[in-house]
């Protein structure tokens, strides 16, 4: 299983909203590395649920429970072959982690949320991943899916 942040404006899409609506299609990326990295989430692979802009902080988990397929806000005209996956909330973080948190941790440094900030969907190390659960009170339950 890989990992992942996924990044969504809360004034537009909230992580209460992911969670009222269960699952929820990832859509609107307009960035060619974020599409690659929506294009490479595999089944059950798990991603950091994070505001940005306003809150700027990781407020939960959730699930890729489809695979990557054509993006359908993509508008008439509009070039590129964006794609989007489904999610779906497995929980929320007990105690979000801020953006100020993740730049303060010298074991988060070289962490694409601290180096690319910009990038809208972005890779997670199993060692960042780790590091950010710690700091947030969440513990994964091994084996289980909700």
């Amino acid at each position: 299983m890989a990992h992942w942040l996924v990044k969504s404006e809360p004034d537009a899409f909230s992580w209460d909203q992911q969670v009222a609506n269960g699952v929820e299609p990832w859509t609107g990326v307009r960035n060619h590395l974020a599409k690659r990295n929506l294009a490479s989430m595999a089944l059950g692979d798990r991603a950091f649920f994070y505001h940005s802009n306003i809150g700027k902080e990781i407020v939960g988990v959730v699930e890729v429970v489809r695979t990557a397929y054509p993006d359908p806000t993509v508008e008439p005209g509009e070039k590129g072959d964006w794609v989007c996956v489904d999610m779906k909330a497995v929980a929320p973080f007990p105690h979000p982690v801020t953006l100020k948190q993740v730049k303060a941790a010298p074991a988060l440094a070289e962490m694409s949320l601290v180096t690319t900030s910009r990038l809208s969907v972005m890779p997670v190390s199993d060692e960042h991943w780790r590091h950010i659960c710690a700091l947030g009170g969440y513990e994964e339950k091994k084996g289980k899916r909700r």
